[in-house]
Parts: structure tokens; sequence; C-alpha cells
């Protein structure tokens, strides 16, 4: 199968990634829990990721680079963490239900956000409606770096250094962007959440949180941490305060492995070949009239390599369900985000995505245009 659902997350992994987990499940132990030597190797091991994590994302202490199940967990704690105490909190249109389920369920305790527009084309527009999104008791500016719908790429930077013009905390939600983009902490990001199983091609069940000096969002769980065992208080030192229970010692040797491979290949050369074949699809999309294209040519400056199109006259499932079929493997209907398609008006039909990786060739891509001209 030609597989192009890789914002869900990649496949295939690389060989180092799989060879990195078999190895820590064969010789696994609880990292920080006891003091034999499977135990410390697994503790070491874990700790080299940690500072390639910080590394990768120009984080100053590795002890601020959060492990956890999921990009959404990181959110979770994040948002919640952040707004604990109420407040308004400032996102974009775009963002998905990682971001807006939790603020909803927030709601219900006081707490309130809005919307900012997106302009795609237009970074002023979309930084001044931000600005104009901003209140009295906002606490917090929430923003994707990239619509992990319609790839549009949003000038985070910009929005991070309004957000602390104003005294809020900016929380980046980096799991579109991780891997095929540069995301630096230094660019006035005080957290970023991120899904190392996409772009980083680690295992699934793995997250990311860093935090920024000077902020401790509140927890969401608490529990054994291996440290200070005797209080019942959950630990304020870093890393132990976010990472209860035992950790997933498989994933995160997984997540390392997947770190150097993009280090090997380098982010550039990555997001070089993928909007490559982004944009030979868009041309051969473009030719066709049947096709419904959503935006402009994606372009490294305003999106990521990602593209949503609909066939005229079929909702965007069965789209998918026909090219399943023919053995391409792509995703269709909301993504998770039905904010993004109220924007775009596309909460009917869906869209049919297109994500490629490091491994899609340009013959995959060929190959759907050609099955698509038929159906």
């Amino acid at each position: 199968m030609i597989y192009l659902d890789n914002s869900a997350t990649t496949n295939p992994k690389p060989s180092s990634v799989l060879y990195a987990c078999d190895q820590a499940m064969r010789h696994s132990a609880n990292p920080g829990r006891s003091g034999h030597k499977l135990s410390e190797n697994a503790a070491r091991s874990i700790y080299s990721v940690r500072s390639k994590a910080a590394k990768l994302f120009n984080a100053d202490d590795e002890t601020r680079v959060i492990f956890t199940p999921s990009c959404t967990f990181s959110l979770n704690t994040a948002i919640k963490g952040i707004l604990k105490d109420g407040g308004h909190a400032v996102v974009s249109e775009l963002e998905h239900n990682a971001v807006m389920r939790p603020l909803e369920k927030l709601r219900t305790e006081g707490v309130t956000y809005t919307k900012a527009k997106v302009y795609f084309d237009d970074n002023d527009k979309t930084v001044d409606s931000f600005r104009q999104c901003i209140q009295k008791d906002t606490k917090v500016i929430i923003c994707t770096h990239a619509s992990n719908v319609f790839g549009i790429k949003l000038p985070v930077e910009r929005i991070a250094a309004l957000a602390h013009f104003y005294g809020l905390t900016f929380i980046l939600d980096a799991a579109q962007s991780a891997g095929v983009t540069d995301v630096d902490m230094k660019n006035g990001f005080d957290i970023i959440c991120a899904a190392p199983h996409k772009g980083l091609y680690s295992p699934m069940g793995t997250g990311l949180m860093i935090i920024g000096d000077n902020i401790s969002p509140d927890t969401i769980t608490e529990g054994g941490t291996g440290s200070s065992s005797l209080s019942l208080t959950q630990p304020e030192e870093l890393p132990d305060k976010y990472e209860s229970g035992t950790m997933n010692y498989p994933g995160i040797a997984g997540m390392g492995a997947g770190i150097d491979f993009v280090n090997r290949k380098s982010i550039k050369r990555i997001s070089e070949h993928e909007f490559k074949l982004i944009t030979k699809l868009y041309d051969g999309l473009k030719s066709n009239s049947k096709i419904i294209l959503y935006t402009s040519c994606p372009e490294p400056e305003h999106f990521v390599p990602v593209l949503s199109f609909n066939v005229s006259g079929l909702h965007s499932e069965e789209t998918a369900d026909f090219l399943n079929r023919k053995g391409i493997a792509v995703r269709a209907g909301l993504h998770c985000a039905p904010s993004a398609h109220e924007a775009f008006g596309t909460t009917e039909t869906g869209t049919v995505r297109v994500s490629p990786s490091a491994f899609t060739s340009e013959k995959d891509i060929l190959h759907l245009l050609t099955i698509l001209t038929s159906i």
C-alpha cells in the first residue's frame, strides 16, 4: 500500500527506530525505580533522549523536557495547568480538538476563549487578528504552528512576541511542524507540545512537552516518580513533577532513534523533499477540473507539506474509500479539527488529506494522480 497519511503518524518508521524499541524491550527495567544495573541503564538511556530533544528544540535545560503519552496529553497539561484558576484564552480558528476540547471542558469551570481569524497569505492581518482578541483577563495564547488539515503555517514567532508584550503565556502546538520545520524554544515559546510519532518518526504513544524558564503549569496527574517517596505531595522538581508512573521506555528509546534519523537527514532536506512532492501533487490536481482545492500551492513560508482536497460530487470519505481499494492510504473526514473546517466551509464533506514523509517517492504521487484521474 502507498501510505500518504503521515500527518496522523509516520509510516514506515526507520529501521533504527524499530531496533531501538526492540532493544529496550529486550533489556527493559523500570528507570529511576531501582538501583540495579538494568534500571540504571534505562535511566541513562532516557536521559540521553531528553538531551537530544532539548538540543533539537534549542532548550537550555534538558530537565524541562517532559515525556508524555501524546501531544494531546501535553496540551491538556499545559492548558489546564495555566488556566487552573480561570481566565481567558486566545486560540486560532484552525486548532485541533486537542486544544479545543480541553478549553470546552474548562468553559464549564468559568474559562472563556476567543478564536482569532487566520489569513494564510497575510501574516500582518493574522497577528492583528490575535491582538484584537486579547481581553483584560486573558492569560494565554494557544496556537498551532501549522494546521493539520490545510497545512497553513502561522506566524507563531510574531504571535509569541505579541503574547509577551501583553504579559501572556504562549503555548505552541507543534504536532504538525516538528521534524519538517525548525521549532526553536528561543523564538519566544513558553511551552512547546509536540507529537514525536509524526515528524520525528517515533513510536506511537509518545509525546513531548518542553517548558520554558519561569513557567510551571499545575499538574493534571500525580503519582509515583521514584523520588521524594515519603511525601504524599507531588514533587516540584523537573522533570519528576510531570512524569508520574512508569515511563514508556521502549517508546522513548525509539524517539531517540527517530531524532537521530531526522538529524542525519536534516530537517531542511526532509522539508525540501516533501514540498517537492506536494507541489507536484498540487499542480496535477489543479489541472483536473473535478478536483476542489482550498489553498494556493503550498510553499515553505506559509505552509507545511500537507494538502487537502475534494473530488466534486463526492464526500471525502467516499474518495478515501475508493483510494483505499486501489491501495492508497489517505485521511478523510474532519481530521479532529472541526474549527478548521468551519473556517473553510468544509464541515459537510470534510476533506481528503495527503501528507508525505521522507520515505514517500515521486512515483507514489504520480500513481495517486493517475488513480484520481480514473475516479
